[in-house]
């Protein structure tokens, strides 16, 4: 797994296997102190601090804390991409509905377990990078890319559509899962599921 992806702006991209450990420890710190601190209070100094490497390391990959909470969003997608590969890649040929259950079930998956996640999780919870390009876009973008081959679809602007009406729908449902319980409310995101489901029954079936 690559320390951060091509598509996210760096100020020096890491070329050396050291620089590249070194980014990864830095971005592993700003997803601890995200947890522990909050953004408002994040800092590249604390970073720094954390990753236990001089303040210019920060500075070499990142201008601000701006830059790198962008850059933790997009690893954050680099990392629920390969995790919902690997389960379609388990399920074989399970059809539409095994690949709505590994969608959901790897973002819930990281939104509990994976530090930073909660703030940060693709972007869209605080306002950082280019905000000419939504984060649920982007998503719906990758999974679009990751599934049609999957379903043996076309990725034509019909199914990137409907990919983003699913997406906007799951990140709405389960955000407010969370509001109404640290873990996530396991009701509403069975109501969640089954929305899917029928929505996803209708154009994909």
């Amino acid at each position: 797994m690559s320390a951060v992806p091509h598509a996210t702006p760096l100020r020096r991209a890491p070329v050396q296997r050291r620089s590249a450990e070194r980014l990864t420890r830095i971005l592993d710190a700003c997803a601890d102190l995200l947890d522990e601190v909050g953004y408002d209070a994040l800092s590249t100094r604390a970073v720094a601090l954390r990753a236990d490497v001089p303040i210019g390391s920060v500075y070499r990959f990142f201008g601000n804390k701006r830059q790198m909470a962008d850059a933790l969003a997009q690893r954050n997608l680099e990392r629920y991409a390969e995790r919902v590969t690997e389960r379609l890649t388990e399920a074989a040929d399970g059809g539409w509905r095994d690949a709505l259950d590994a969608v959901l079930d790897e973002y819930l998956a990281m939104k509990r377990t994976a530090p930073g996640f909660s703030l940060i999780d693709f972007g869209n919870q605080i306002p950082v990078g280019d905000r000419r390009s939504v984060p649920n876009h982007r998503v719906a973008e990758r999974l679009t890319e990751l599934l049609s081959g999957y379903l043996g679809r076309r990725p034509d602007d019909d199914l990137r559509r409907v990919f983003l009406v699913a997406v906007e729908t799951a990140d709405t449902l389960v955000q407010l899962a969370f509001r109404v319980a640290p873990d996530g409310d396991d009701r509403i995101i069975e109501e969640a599921r089954e929305l899917l489901r029928a929505y996803l029954g209708r154009v994909l079936d």
